[in-house]
């Protein structure tokens, strides 16, 4: 019986030895979703890229889709071990690829990593409220996205009693947040979802400007978007993905999705909001790809 228990250890040592051995053979992959353009997503994260390769000793390289489920089944057929998602997106990469939140950012000037849902309006528009966008052209950023998606659709229904596709009259997705808030700078729809980092962002690189493009609705604040890895990747890699990230304001000018300046732990358990959100809608799986 001790024979077969000593046998049995040394398997599952030398299967835990050949699986880390099997991800540190090839590149490790991370995955970002469009929330801005790809090109410039690939540039706001190379700095952290760069940093964990140096870190772990290991090629690094990154990963992009044209929309947020690219990246999410990427990681569920294990060619993306670390991604940066929103919220939500994290949501249904722990459902579909066993995906685990470890880090998330700190915003400049904050304390907080949290950020807001906003609907955003041409300001001569006359739209006010969500209850004037009534039968009018609307973009939400992307089925998966969480502040230009899950709560611009929980705030419509919270104000009207009905989703998005049942009180709007036009219904689409712009793709990113940057393309949400073109599309209301060059009035192709009467309102788009946004959140309250992409904004500012476009303010200040004058692409949109306060007189242009109006707030008319914020949302309540929302957990921030998450560094993830897979969850069977080997504990050893994990820890050392996990300290990198952590420790990486100690070592260079830490960047990510908004102006960040440290990172800090987060837990799958500091997302129960929007699985509580999604059951809140009624919303299946299907629903946000």
């Amino acid at each position: 019986m001790q024979f077969n228990k000593l046998v049995l250890s040394m398997l599952i040592g030398a299967s835990l030895m050949s699986a880390t051995a099997a991800v540190q053979a090839r590149e490790l992959v991370l995955g970002l979703i469009p929330a801005d353009n790809n090109e410039e997503m690939i540039k706001t994260f190379e700095p952290m890229r760069a940093y964990l390769e140096k870190k772990l000793g290991q090629k690094v390289k990154m990963f992009t889709a044209t929309d947020y489920a690219g990246v999410i089944e990427g990681m569920k057929k294990k060619r993306v071990d670390i991604a940066w998602f929103g919220p939500l997106s994290y949501y249904l990469a722990e459902q579909e690829a066993g995906a685990e939140a470890f880090a998330v950012g700190i915003r400049e000037g904050s304390n907080s990593a949290t950020y807001k849902s906003i609907i955003v309006t041409p300001c001569d528009s006359g739209i006010k409220s969500i209850l004037d966008l009534k039968g009018k052209s609307v973009a939400f950023v992307d089925p998966a996205s969480t502040s230009g998606g899950l709560m611009p659709s929980y705030m419509v229904k919270q104000a009207t009693g009905k989703m998005p596709q049942e009180f709007f009259g036009k219904f689409t997705y712009a793709g990113s947040h940057d393309a949400a808030e073109l599309a209301v700078k060059n009035k192709t729809v009467d309102a788009a979802a946004d959140n309250d980092i992409t904004y500012p962002k476009m303010l200040e690189k004058g692409l949109i400007t306060k007189e242009s493009n109006c707030i008319i609705a914020e949302s309540s604040p929302l957990p921030g978007s998450p560094l993830v890895y897979r969850g069977d990747l080997p504990k050893e890699l994990k820890a050392q993905i996990r300290d990198a990230i952590l420790n990486a304001d100690k070592e260079i000018k830490v960047t990510g999705y908004g102006k960040i300046s440290h990172y800090v732990a987060v837990e799958p358990k500091d997302y129960q909001m929007i699985r509580n959100m999604v059951k809140e809608l009624g919303l299946k799986k299907e629903q946000l790809k």
